[in-house]
């Protein structure tokens, strides 16, 4: 698995392409998913028996040390396992990278690509693709990373722009679409720094941008739905939670400042049929009452009734 060739499992979650008006997001088109770094102390099967069993139709499924390490051995007969329980309960899936101490149990998602061992996360990020291949994955999400301190920004960048290049040559002979997340704090964390990063790449077909709502209200300068309307063309991944302007924390919807019903009008009317994923990374502790309030609350919102 370090070349991020295929895990060996050959079948693929079928993903639905749009709403047939029985669905989470009904009569809008959208998909609703949660994150299961929401469900941190749930056994992923069990995690995603809950989600389904809800009414979500997809799940964003963090690769982490109890939920489907890439590192583990038996990874290929795994691998088969959930994609066999994702079909069977018609959940899509989209494959995040986000975990915390995976790579290195005493620091906080290092190393990034802008670590001098940038090379075990260019590995992961291999692994990742690969199994999101054997996953019939709609796309796999990662971020840039903090610049170490003792990184200059010119050395992060060109690390960076390196790495993003490797894994989207490896994520396109896949077939694999990439989501890159513009991250509050991150050498990257904007939409305008998302543009510089996939014009500097040649402009990738397969190099999307994952947007995280909350992120937009956190510190992008436009509206959240202007947000969702600039990158329309390029989305291939949501994530969803409510924010304060300027504080970088995952709160439960109406906890924040965001408006949703405009945000959730602006993603139906843009085309984007991928999933938007619930992202309470925070909230493991209550996850199947915290997830059932939050389809409750998208659901309404889509129908713009708690406007």
């Amino acid at each position: 698995m370090s070349d991020g060739t295929s895990t060996g499992t050959s079948g693929g979650t079928a993903t639905a392409t749009g709403d047939t008006g029985t669905g989470a997001g009904a009569g809008t088109g959208l998909r609703f998913g949660y994150g299961t770094n929401g469900f941190a102390n749930h056994r992923l099967a069990d995690a995603l028996r809950v989600i389904a069993d809800l009414g979500y139709q997809g799940v964003a499924l963090t690769l982490d040390h109890d939920h489907l390490d890439p590192y583990q051995e038996g990874l290929a007969r795994r691998v088969a396992a959930v994609s066999d329980l994702l079909r069977d309960l018609g959940l899509g899936v989209v494959v995040e990278t986000g975990a915390r101490y995976l790579l290195d149990p005493r620091r906080k998602h290092a190393p990034t690509l802008l670590h001098d061992e940038r090379e075990a996360r260019l590995d992961f990020l291999g692994r990742a693709v690969a199994v999101g291949a054997d996953l019939g994955a709609e796309a796999v999400s990662f971020w840039a990373g903090v610049r170490p301190e003792t990184v200059d920004e010119a050395t992060a960048w060109a690390r960076l722009v390196d790495g993003c290049a490797r894994i989207t040559e490896t994520a396109a002979a896949a077939g694999v679409p990439l989501g890159f997340e513009p991250e509050p704090g991150m050498l990257v964390e904007t939409i305008a720094g998302w543009r510089k990063l996939h014009a500097e790449l040649g402009e990738p077909a397969g190099f999307g941008i994952t947007l995280d709502i909350g992120h937009c209200r956190c510190l992008e300068p436009d509206p959240v739905p202007d947000c969702v309307t600039a990158v329309a063309g390029h989305l291939v991944n949501v994530q969803i939670d409510d924010m304060r302007r300027g504080v970088h924390e995952h709160l439960e919807f109406g906890e924040g400042e965001i408006d949703f019903p405009p945000v959730l009008r602006a993603l139906a009317g843009s085309g984007y049929r991928g999933l938007v994923a619930v992202e309470l990374p925070r909230h493991s502790h209550d996850a199947p009452r915290v997830a059932a309030r939050s389809l409750d609350f998208l659901r309404a919102a889509a129908e713009g009734t708690n406007a």
